[in-house]
């Protein structure tokens, strides 16, 4: 099987990663127990996790010219994305401080830096785009940018997956060159103004969409009228931080291997039940081998 080529058009951060019983409350200082810095940021996660789950990945971002963005440029490429279009732009990199509590959920809070450099994408990282079977957007860079790698991707044949996060309003011309919509529950509901109780309402967005439910699982819908539910993998939760980035890589890989995008929901609820496992973001992103082993076919 030719290995999938994905391109990922997004967000590179530095995570520092406090974990602690619970997340404090407003004006409350609270001891934690644990802390990791490592690279993040959506774009970045979903890169390394296309290249763990088995694809070839270029990674179209920015970072500053800080110590953070030496870190991040080293340890993207070191997990073997190509970096080649990763602009350097003077400044601060994009930086986000997240909390953990002791069930793994999170409060984060994102510092976008050198992320909003990104806009006026060149040929070259164009033809990047039109290169892959596969591009992959988030909303943590401006919408402009994923509108016109979208386009371009479209024009050449190139499926379009949008994880629409975080949510915010989408100009028709991106939501025309999108093949597949992933969201979470609240993301849906700004979007499309319901979340679980009408998985459907995202086709008027696009037409095939995935609604993640965490624990709950996830709902696959398209216009053709297929609606299936496919069931979380039960595992114990320390960090949900990256679960969703490792969904939506391994869910482009799956798609581009050819699995229909019913199992390919199933490879990735496998992804992000095998990432939530672990403390920190671009750390815990599965290995292929993982995948498998909490992979359930129908």
């Amino acid at each position: 099987m030719p290995q999938t080529r994905v391109a990922v058009v997004g967000s590179a951060n530095m995570d520092l990663v406090a974990m602690a019983p619970a997340l404090p409350r407003q004006g409350e200082t609270m001891l934690g127990t644990d802390f990791v810095m490592v690279p993040g940021g959506k774009g970045a996660n979903q890169a390394v996790a296309a290249v763990r789950a088995g694809a070839s990945c270029a990674f179209l971002g920015a970072i500053g010219s800080d110590a953070f963005g030496v870190t991040l440029k080293a340890r993207i490429t070191a997990a073997g994305v190509d970096t080649s279009q990763l602009r350097v732009v003077y400044g601060a990199s994009g930086v986000a401080l997240v909390m953990v509590n002791a069930q793994g959920e999170n409060a984060i809070v994102v510092t976008p830096g050198a992320n909003e450099a990104l806009v006026d994408l060149t040929e070259e990282e164009l033809t990047t785009v039109r290169a892959a079977d596969v591009l992959v957007a988030q909303l943590e860079i401006p919408v402009q940018t994923v509108t016109a790698a979208a386009v371009a991707a479209r024009e050449a044949g190139t499926r379009v997956i949008l994880n629409a996060a975080p949510a915010r309003d989408l100009p028709p011309e991106l939501l025309t060159a999108v093949d597949l919509l992933v969201v979470n529950e609240g993301e849906a509901q700004a979007l499309a103004g319901r979340g679980r109780e009408e998985p459907r309402a995202l086709l008027e967005l696009t037409p095939r969409a995935v609604l993640t439910l965490g624990g709950e699982g996830a709902w696959y819908v398209d216009r053709d009228g297929t609606e299936v539910h496919v069931p979380a993998v039960r595992v114990d939760v320390v960090d949900s931080t990256a679960a969703g980035d490792a969904f939506t890589a391994a869910l482009a890989v799956g798609w581009g291997e050819g699995r229909d995008l019913i199992d390919a929901v199933r490879w990735a609820s496998a992804a992000g039940a095998a990432c939530v496992r672990k403390l920190g973001a671009s750390v815990a992103l599965p290995r292929r081998a993982e995948i498998d082993e909490l992979y359930v076919p129908a």
